[in-house]
């Protein structure tokens, strides 16, 4: 070996040049709630277009909040605290930027690390020249999508929008339930009886019970066949739900907001507290962690379902991720659309067969409508 070949280093170097935030309008929105604690988006809330310049010409992309959330409490922190970290590094190095945008975890959400990470993403496959899911080597063409409802008024809501759903094609519904809990168990057989038995039903009611009251919902989806129990405990009752998933045979998933981000997900797997991993590229920070949870779970035989990712160019991205692992089943479409889907011009749409498939296009293949971003933008941030 001559001492060229050992100090040259053969790869490319994508360096990131610039990085900007520009902030604009979502409009339109309808009230609407998932949780007894949430609240409902006020008629506009605002999201950001993440822009990573790099000196190929190549930019990747992706947004930053949600209907929900919108950008403002993220944009300070994401230009002032995550660009320094970037720039003027190479873009290729996901994995070494990604744990140098961790140590920032205290001062910034997982949320803004992520929408650096899935932008990172979306450079990488564009210079590659292959779609992220490919990039990442692809497990699966399509994946089958199930419908997540809002917090509806009555069991007939529930029983109408199941059917609903199910007509469309849709290959499973999980509800999250009404603010009245005296009408959980009413409504979980309704719906099972409106459906048959062989549609997939699973039910999320956002951290709201008690173990007993957990244990007294369960014994009623064992009965009723219900495909898993969503997140029924606290994040913090470890405890509760390591009874919970001994006590249950209907499969128990927790850790979609567990802490810690992709480390925090050891102590549910040794405390066996959970039957599987849940997780997207916002909540857990981007690709690169959710790829290492999934492979941690698959590890363990356990499945890592993907969550909604909160906005269209995330839900685009968890499609990738959901294609590039084998222990994903489904894939979620949150209702209603109006207050999901926003900033592209081509979003997501099941096919004939209730699945969904990404774009061919390299990178994340997102179709973005900067006309749009264009007419309805707040801000630029540099």
């Amino acid at each position: 070996m001559t001492p060229d070949s050992m100090t040259h280093d053969p790869r490319r170097k994508v360096t990131i040049t610039d990085v900007t935030l520009t902030i604009f309008r979502w409009t339109g929105l309808t009230p609407v709630t998932y949780t007894r604690q949430g609240t409902p988006p006020k008629g506009e809330s605002h999201i950001g277009l993440v822009s990573i310049h790099t000196d190929a010409g190549v930019t990747g992309h992706s947004f930053l909040g949600s209907s929900f959330r919108p950008v403002d409490s993220d944009a300070k922190g994401f230009i002032e605290i995550l660009k320094p970290v970037v720039l003027g590094e190479n873009a290729l190095d996901r994995d070494r930027l990604h744990r140098l945008l961790m140590i920032k975890a205290r001062a910034v959400m997982l949320r803004t690390i992520g929408a650096v990470d899935v932008a990172l993403w979306d450079i990488a496959g564009k210079i590659a020249g292959l779609p992220v899911c490919d990039l990442i080597g692809r497990s699966k063409a399509r994946i089958p999508a199930y419908a997540s409802s809002s917090t509806l008024p009555s069991i007939e809501a529930y029983v109408e929008q199941a059917l609903d759903v199910k007509a469309q094609g849709y290959r499973g519904y999980k509800m999250h339930p009404p603010h009245d809990q005296a009408l959980h168990v009413r409504m979980l057989e309704k719906v099972r009886e409106a459906v048959g038995d062989e549609f997939p039903l699973m039910y999320d009611p956002a951290m709201i019970y008690s173990y007993p009251e957990a244990v007294r919902i369960g014994r009623v989806l064992e009965r009723t066949g219900y495909l898993w129990f969503e997140d029924p405990l606290p994040v913090d009752d470890m405890y509760g739900y390591q009874k919970l998933c001994a006590d249950l045979d209907v499969a128990v998933m927790a850790t979609e907001y567990s802490h810690g981000g992709f480390p925090g997900y050891g102590p549910w797997i040794s405390m066996k507290a959970t039957d599987a991993l849940r997780g997207d590229v916002a909540i857990k920070g981007g690709f690169t962690p959710c790829l290492k949870a999934a492979h941690l779970a698959e590890a363990f035989h356990m499945n890592f379902e993907i969550h909604h990712g909160g906005n269209s160019v995330n839900n685009v991205a968890n499609l990738h991720l959901a294609l590039a692992i084998p222990n994903c089943s489904f894939f979620e479409v949150l209702l209603p659309h109006s207050a999901q889907k926003y900033g592209l011009v081509h979003d997501l749409e099941i096919g004939p067969d209730g699945c969904l498939a990404p774009s061919l296009a390299p990178g994340l293949g997102a179709d973005i409508d900067f006309d749009l971003i264009k007419s309805q933008c707040v801000a630029v941030l540099e």
